[in-house]
């Protein structure tokens, strides 16, 4: 069958480690011969009869995000509908200008060869498959942040198929942040000045460490003790290393915390609070 020929690729000669990468050699572009020779034989969105992919689905509508050592398992959910019920369908992410290798910098591929296919009905099912964003394998370089696309191909029974290079679903594959607030001194007699300092970081993918998120607007919050609800006191530009330090005036016991609303790289993220006491 189409598909099988097609996807024998994703199992053999396309495997997750195909665009690995070591950190340092990130500057060099990724010529991955195995990427080639699937993108060689992968049909560009091609039709044959009347096999209709409906819908695509990747890590239930959110954002992929990715430290600096945990791997990030991401299902990815193709639904597809053909008058004679649906075979199998398959499909994979990839980073890049556009599908051919070289332009191809990344890519997270299934391991399986099939979907795993659930019928909606007579006509229709939906395959499911399985990929892995691992930062030491093959999200190896900060360039691979952003949009990631979606190639996918679905054969009916009568084996009719359908196959898309870019499919219009697409998903963001961001660096993880992690942010934090400390208030001081403490306690505070009301009136008085009081400091607030933190630092927004975020994971680097080549050094596998993280590091200072730089010139990013961040949200200092206050909430009364008893309150249910923050209030922004003022808003804090990162500094040249990704910390933060701004003054408040002590006015009652609360919560203060830094909050960060995230980029097209970055997700957002909220750092722990810090009670103050003042007296």
């Amino acid at each position: 069958m189409r598909i099988r020929a097609t996807v024998a690729a994703l199992s053999g000669t396309l495997a997750l480690s195909a665009l690995a990468v070591p950190a340092a050699q990130a500057d060099d572009a990724p010529k991955a011969p195995n990427l080639s020779s699937f993108v060689a034989k992968a049909p560009a969105d091609e039709v044959e009869g009347d096999t209709k992919i409906t819908k695509i689905t990747v890590n239930g509508g959110k954002d992929i995000v990715v430290g600096t050592s945990a791997k990030k398992t991401v299902k990815i959910a193709v639904t597809a509908t053909d008058p004679s019920g649906i075979e199998d369908a398959v499909a994979f992410l990839w980073h890049g200008t556009s599908f051919d290798e070289e332009h191809i910098d990344g890519s997270m591929v299934p391991e399986a060869e099939n979907g795993d296919c659930k019928a909606v009905d007579a006509t229709t099912s939906t395959c499911t498959v399985t990929v892995v964003a691992d930062p030491n394998v093959n999200i190896y370089s900060n360039i691979l942040a952003g949009k990631w696309k979606v190639w996918t191909i679905a054969q009916g029974k009568d084996g009719d198929y359908v196959s898309k290079d870019s499919y219009p679903t697409s998903v963001s594959v961001k660096r993880a942040a992690k942010l934090t607030t400390n208030a001081s001194p403490e306690p505070i007699k009301k009136g008085k000045t009081l400091t607030v300092t933190g630092a927004l970081t975020r994971a680097n993918w080549e050094t596998s460490k993280y590091a200072g998120y730089t010139k990013q607007d961040v949200k200092l919050q206050y909430k009364k003790k008893g309150a249910t609800s923050y209030t922004t006191l003022k808003t804090v530009k990162s500094d040249t290393r990704g910390n933060l330090k701004t003054t408040v005036t002590a006015s009652a016991d609360g919560y203060y915390r830094y909050v960060f609303a995230g980029t097209s790289t970055t997700p957002s993220v909220t750092s722990t609070s810090d009670f103050v006491d003042v007296q």
